[in-house]
């Protein structure tokens, strides 16, 4: 299969060829390497990885499948201050550049769970920059008009998800970096919880304040990626224990900046976008609670006017001082003036940040989330080169206060311009409310149905995760688990309660498998000939499901199911292999409308 055939390269879309034979992951690096070919005038890649280096990452996952590692030949970029163990780390800087012997902790914990590196991507010089301009190798071009700016400074990982030349990609964000380039190439950018992805082996931008961040094409595969990330490093001090969350709510209350806080810099279509998205919200069960944005202006300044631009300034201390040439202009201009920062000045911006702190987290507790515009407008890569600094400074209008004041955030389109350029809103909330973002920027994302990225195709699913903070996980069933059947006792013996029937949506096929007692269903995507089959939606402790998951015996397995209100959702799955021998049961809509008929018999 050519990768133009390709619909997407979604997670469930990869695994599914795989499991059928029609792809193989040195296929999907092969296509992904001559479609990079094409796109060499975008300066998206620092390093593109050839086939001679792709060569053991493939051979590591011989002896698996998709089956047994979530993100089994699922390829990604790493944006170039992020390691990944014998290509050179730059962070946009030749002469800086260094090859590590050990990838990232973040990198590590994908490539265990089967993720194939795609390359090294382009970034604003010391992802310092959210413009994307800011580079030696060049400026990254939007993926949708080469003549504006992607954003940055995780500019080259943010284009290469919206081209098509990865599933997703990791960012880092301290000031916006993982957000703008997302709504500027219609794309989920997920700036997660401060210590949520452990940030050992990143080049520090201000390692106070740093985050690693995911993009990628919808809010489901987000989700899974920071799944597999998550976790704790007694290697980085700054990693933080993830805390419970809350979940999203049917009603919710939304934090609207008062009018006179807004700012789009002129541009009346992203004027127009934000106030229908606020109404596409309000739709969905939202209601709008206007609140005071000052104190989040106030807390954006203090980043690049503040003591901060000092722990920039102290994170390249050695190499700024030694071959100060070796910056862009641009970027000595802004880390040079950190060396004279004195003590004092930091203790009283602290003070200052701290005020503010107090005065934001009480309006934030008020509501469910903030909705903000990403950024109040886009520029041309020529604007941005006239008036560097101060465009550069408008961009961070809505992002520079983010980490400063602790909070989680997700970045998902939202529309486009008269003019075709995309645009995108944040939703934000506390740290730690990282699945509930999740859960609320997938609804909107559905709703606005967009194409993905600049691919031009649709797909958005309607994405709901598998467990909740209160560590339930739900499971769907189709065959001997339902309730009543000779299996339910397996479910039931784990604490597990039945929440719904339902039917999944009309694209699987249902089959009586080979064998038995006690007789098994198996459960097949069919997007050509499906139906709607009857299951049942049941939710056990997280911690049973592990075992309840090892008990399961092949030819099935535990995929991605779509049900018939459009959500997603984990459950029972059977690999075709074993459709050969077994009976097609479609036509009857269930399994036990299968028993019945087989009784009667």
């Amino acid at each position: 299969m050519l990768m133009t055939e390709l619909p997407d390269l979604s997670i469930d879309f990869l695994h599914s060829s795989y499991r059928a034979g029609s792809l193989t992951p040195a296929d999907v690096l092969a296509e992904i390497r001559a479609r990079a070919a094409t796109l060499d005038d975008e300066n998206i890649w620092i390093h593109l990885l050839s086939e001679q280096q792709s060569a053991a990452y493939l051979a590591a996952l011989a002896k698996y499948t998709p089956d047994e590692l979530p993100l089994y030949g699922i390829p990604f970029a790493i944006k170039d201050n992020i390691d990944l163990a014998g290509v050179p780390t730059t962070a946009g800087c030749p002469d800086y550049a260094y090859t590590p012997g050990h990838s990232a902790s973040v990198v590590e914990r994908l490539l265990r769970a089967g993720a194939l590196p795609v390359g090294k991507s382009n970034l604003d010089q010391f992802a310092t920059g959210l413009t994307g301009t800011r580079s030696p190798w060049g400026a990254t071009r939007n993926s949708f008009n080469p003549a504006y700016i992607s954003g940055g400074s995780s500019s080259g990982s943010a284009v290469a998800v919206a081209r098509g030349l990865c599933s997703f990609a990791l960012g880092t964000d301290t000031a916006g970096s993982g957000r703008v380039p997302a709504a500027f190439n219609n794309i989920v950018g997920i700036k997660p919880s401060r210590g949520l992805l452990s940030t050992r082996g990143v080049v520090p931008a201000c390692r106070s304040l740093d985050c690693v961040t995911v993009f990628s094409l919808d809010c489901s595969d987000a989700a899974t990626i920071l799944d597999v990330v998550t976790a704790t490093d007694p290697d980085d001090p700054y990693t933080r224990r993830a805390q419970p969350g809350p979940a999203a709510t049917a009603g919710f209350r939304i934090g609207v900046p008062e009018a006179g806080q807004l700012e789009f810099f002129g541009n009346h279509s992203a004027e127009q976008l934000y106030r229908k998205t606020l109404q596409q919200l309000l739709e969905l069960g939202g209601e709008a609670v206007t609140i005071d944005f000052q104190p989040f202006i106030d807390a954006a300044r203090l980043l690049y006017e503040g003591p901060w631009v000092a722990e920039r300034y102290a994170a390249i201390e050695t190499f700024i001082e030694t071959r100060p040439a070796s910056l862009l202009p641009v970027t000595r201009s802004i880390i040079a003036p950190g060396k004279d920062i004195t003590a004092v000045a930091a203790f009283n911006n602290s003070y200052r940040l701290q005020a503010l702190r107090q005065q934001a987290d009480r309006i934030v507790a008020s509501v469910d989330f903030v909705l903000t515009p990403t950024a109040g407008s886009i520029y041309t890569i020529d604007a941005v080169n006239n008036d560097p600094v101060t465009l550069n400074s408008q961009l961070g209008y809505y992002t520079n206060f983010m980490n400063l004041l602790d909070y989680a955030a997700v970045a998902v389109p939202a529309g486009f311009h008269d003019s075709g350029l995309p645009f995108g809103v944040t939703l934000f909330a506390p740290a730690f409310h990282d699945t509930a973002l999740l859960q609320y920027a997938a609804r909107l994302h559905h709703a606005v149905h967009l194409p993905r990225g600049a691919t031009g195709r649709f797909g958005t699913p309607l994405w709901q995760p598998e467990h909740d903070s209160s560590g339930r996980s739900r499971l769907v069933v189709c065959g001997a688990h339902l309730q009543g059947l000779p299996l339910n006792h397996q479910l039931l013996e784990r604490g597990a309660r039945l929440l719904r029937a339902t039917r999944t949506a009309p694209c699987y096929r249902l089959y009586a498998l080979a064998g038995g007692p006690p007789f098994r269903a198996g459960l097949l995507r069919d997007t050509d000939k499906g139906a709607a089959i009857e299951v049942e939606v049941w939710e056990l402790p997280l911690a049973e499901l592990g075992g309840f998951m090892a008990g399961v015996p092949a030819p099935l397995g535990i995929g991605t199911l779509e049900l018939e209100d459009g959500s997603w959702q984990k459950g029972f799955i059977c690999e075709p292999c074993a459709i050969a021998s077994a009976r097609d049961i479609t036509s009857l809509g269930g399994w036990r409308a299968f028993l019945a008929a087989k009784n009667s018999e």
